[in-house]
């Protein structure tokens, strides 16, 4: 049996109601990257980077914890915010997997529900940041 000073494990979970971030971006080549990171994971692969080094006015101000942004873009596809790493973000309680069906080629989403990535078709993650490490 254990004893807890303040919240227990389950207060906390259930407090979370937007566990995951999910950032989406494209880069130069218009080459879309996603990102989903668990709050309650830790580590230092759960680390996002908002606004890029750069001048602050150049830097999206209102990055809150919860809050969705998806008007990164304006409607010529131009960026609103050059520090922005993503154009889009989104918070949500749901484990999302998003992935491209081999097969046929179809967008697919998965819910709560991990998807094996197949070797040589994509890159995990973004590292630091080096669109290098992409998959071609």
């Amino acid at each position: 049996m254990s004893h807890y000073i303040g919240s227990n494990p389950q207060d906390v979970l259930g407090g979370i109601t937007k566990r995951y971030f999910y950032g989406l971006r494209r880069n130069q080549d218009g080459e879309l990257f996603l990102i989903r990171i668990d709050q309650l994971a830790g580590g230092d692969v759960n680390i996002a980077t908002i606004n890029e080094n750069g001048s602050p006015t150049e830097n999206f101000p209102d990055f809150e914890e919860g809050i969705d942004f998806l008007e990164g873009i304006d409607e010529n596809h131009d960026i609103e915010y050059d520090n922005l790493r993503y154009q889009q973000i989104k918070w949500d309680g749901r484990l999302l997997t998003y992935f491209i069906d081999p097969e046929d080629g179809q967008f697919i989403q998965r819910i709560s529900e991990d998807y094996p990535y197949p070797e040589g078709i994509s890159t995990p993650a973004y590292g630091e940041g080096n669109d290098n490490n992409v998959v071609k």
